[in-house]
């Protein structure tokens, strides 16, 4: 793609819309994805501090908390904390009032529902020992913590939870495309390019594998090699090529029958290099619109496998098991639990089906 083409294909991205918009959905959720601790409230690994003494709480809720520091705390903030989040390291307390008398902080815990109780007492060495000047108690360890989106079944912060949330949902769909990119491109070509029983083979796995429902074949790929994180990538990736490669390899039938391939051909050049290097360049932009479309459908699948409890596994945050979590309280007072990471998912699949269709347009791909 020349300098030129490339300059055209940006005017007019940035001439419609509805491409700016959708991109600009994209681009602050992988914002999110990469800063998901530094826009959380709560930075503990996976948003799992719990409470139950604030159980559904509802939106904008405060409460006056007490963070006592455990064994294994530490003060320093490094960088991968803010990628990955912290251990629990510390305890925080929901309490109604505190005073500092002599060497000793004497707290009143909030026990929830309106409810106090008794006075407790935690020696001013619990933070001394940890290098924590006791002047600095007040103004550091005892905050009113505002939590904008309320708190879950468990306590804890739901804003938090549906940030982190994102990496999920934003990740499943950038490994599983560039699985089915690696696969789907690479049988693709080759079938394309080499015709005849090479075509035949592949085009048989490919009319199998397209025969069985994407969501019934994640499953038993997920069963087969087990739940979790990765897997479920994995799983979606290993189901998504197959889309890839028939729109690889129709391209490559066509372009495999051009004079600059048959020059190259009599110049002496390798397969490989005609492969890669003459054809594929000419067929990216199909592919790109082709992306956009599975990265919105693998968000979906893996939404629809954590619902069901086959994707990532608690306390991992994902929009779909938060959704599974919660959508018994839809009519119970608790709407928002369930409806927020459900809009969540529609905004950020719209804004990719959205972006590949402006895309096609763009590129002037044809169907």
């Amino acid at each position: 793609m020349t300098e030129y083409a490339s300059q055209s294909i940006m005017n007019k991205l940035r001439k419609n819309t509805l491409g700016v918009l959708s991109f600009s959905v994209i681009v602050i959720a992988g914002l999110i994805t990469i800063f998901a601790y530094l826009f959380a409230a709560d930075k503990t690994e996976n948003a799992n501090r719990q409470d139950l003494t604030i159980a559904f709480a509802p939106m904008g809720y405060k409460q006056l908390t007490l963070e006592i520091p455990l064994p294994n705390y530490q003060q320093d903030q490094s960088f991968k904390r803010y990628l990955f989040g912290r251990e629990i390291d510390s305890e925080h307390l929901a309490i109604t009032n505190y005073q500092i008398k002599g060497n000793q902080l004497e707290y009143t815990p909030y026990l929830g529902n309106g409810l106090e109780g008794e006075p407790l007492v935690e020696p001013l060495t619990t933070w001394t020992d940890h290098g924590i000047p006791s002047e600095h108690l007040a103004t550091t360890f005892v905050k009113t913590k505002t939590y904008l989106l309320g708190t879950d079944s468990y306590g804890r912060d739901f804003y938090s939870r549906l940030m982190i949330g994102t990496r999920i949902s934003f990740l499943i769909g950038f490994i599983a495309v560039l699985i089915s990119l690696l696969v789907g491109v690479t049988l693709g070509a080759v079938a394309g390019y080499y015709k005849g029983h090479v075509d035949n083979f592949i085009m048989w796995i490919i009319n199998i594998v397209w025969s069985i429902p994407t969501l019934l074949l994640v499953i038993a790929i997920t069963l087969a090699i087990g739940k979790g994180f990765w897997q479920i990538f994995i799983a979606v990736g290993l189901t998504m090529w197959v889309e890839v490669a028939r729109v690889v390899r129709g391209q490559f039938l066509s372009y495999r029958e051009k004079e600059f391939v048959e020059a190259a051909r009599a110049l002496g050049f390798s397969d490989m290099r005609i492969i890669f290097k003459q054809i594929l360049p000419n067929v990216v932009a199909p592919i790109i619109v082709i992306s956009a479309a599975n990265f919105a459908s693998a968000i979906l699948v893996e939404s629809g496998l954590s619902f069901l409890g086959i994707g990532a596994q608690p306390p991992t945050p994902s929009w779909g098991n938060i959704i599974k979590e919660h959508y018994s309280h839809i009519i119970l007072g608790q709407q928002h639990l369930a409806i927020l990471p459900g809009a969540a998912i529609m905004l950020l699949v719209l804004g990719f089906n959205i972006f590949g269709n402006v895309l096609r347009d763009v590129l002037a791909v044809k169907d």
